[in-house]
């Protein structure tokens, strides 16, 4: 059986959601390339209007780029799809749950595959801490686009404190707030538009990367 979430057990991981909606000038699976070359870890499809021969299509691609280079993928929202393209896991937002419970989707992707949940509050949090899932997201942390609300940093060293699974931090980071979650020992972030977007994406990507990497070692030594 293979070891799960094993970027994220390290920290320093960069997560990439990668989602059309989001495209810039460079195609999608160019982001992609672009951003793995960059030292992305885990790669997210977040596809929210697609067909499902399209997503099959999407999906096969990007699951063999990533398997190639050894970055974990994930397929947002249907552990069904996940199971079929072979991902190594699936995410689910708090929606979700309500139609796959997480002991159905335990049993249709398998012990050795990864479960992410979204929370967006403690309360969330704390519940979801103690459910079959391999990892959490937490936010979204500051503003974004992909959301009409945002939760702030209050609660992110608590959520630190108590966490019993690895935790990604999401929403809004950018390179002028990335050392607020920094300075509080956050370990792993996730990342749409900043790194999509970017002019440079590879650049953009290892920026990301070494900082994020820069401050495990930091965190390591104190």
């Amino acid at each position: 059986m293979q070891q799960k979430y094993k970027p994220l057990m390290k920290g320093g991981s960069l997560y990439l959601v990668l989602s059309e909606e989001y495209v810039g000038a460079v195609p999608l699976m160019g982001i992609a390339e672009q951003a793995i070359a960059g030292g992305i870890d885990i790669l997210q499809m977040r596809e929210k209007h697609k067909s499902q021969e399209e997503l099959i299509g999407l999906g096969r691609q990007l699951a063999f780029l990533c398997k190639k280079n050894g970055v974990t993928f994930i397929v947002n929202d249907d552990p069904q799809l996940a199971k079929n393209l072979e991902a190594d896991g699936v995410h689910l937002g708090q929606e979700d749950i309500q139609q796959y419970p997480i002991n159905t989707v335990r049993q249709l992707i398998g012990q050795d595959k990864i479960i992410g949940l979204s929370t967006h509050s403690l309360e969330q949090f704390y519940s979801a801490n103690q459910m079959d899932v391999d990892y959490l997201a937490f936010g979204p942390v500051f503003p974004t686009k992909t959301k009409s609300y945002h939760i702030g940093t209050g609660d992110v060293s608590r959520v630190l404190q108590t966490a019993l699974k690895p935790v990604v931090f999401i929403g809004g980071i950018n390179t002028d707030n990335l050392d607020v979650l920094l300075a509080e020992g956050v370990p792993n972030i996730a990342l749409i538009r900043d790194i999509m977007q970017a002019e440079d994406i590879v650049a953009r990507t290892k920026w990301y990367k070494s900082r994020l990497m820069m401050s495990k070692k930091i965190g390591e030594a104190t």
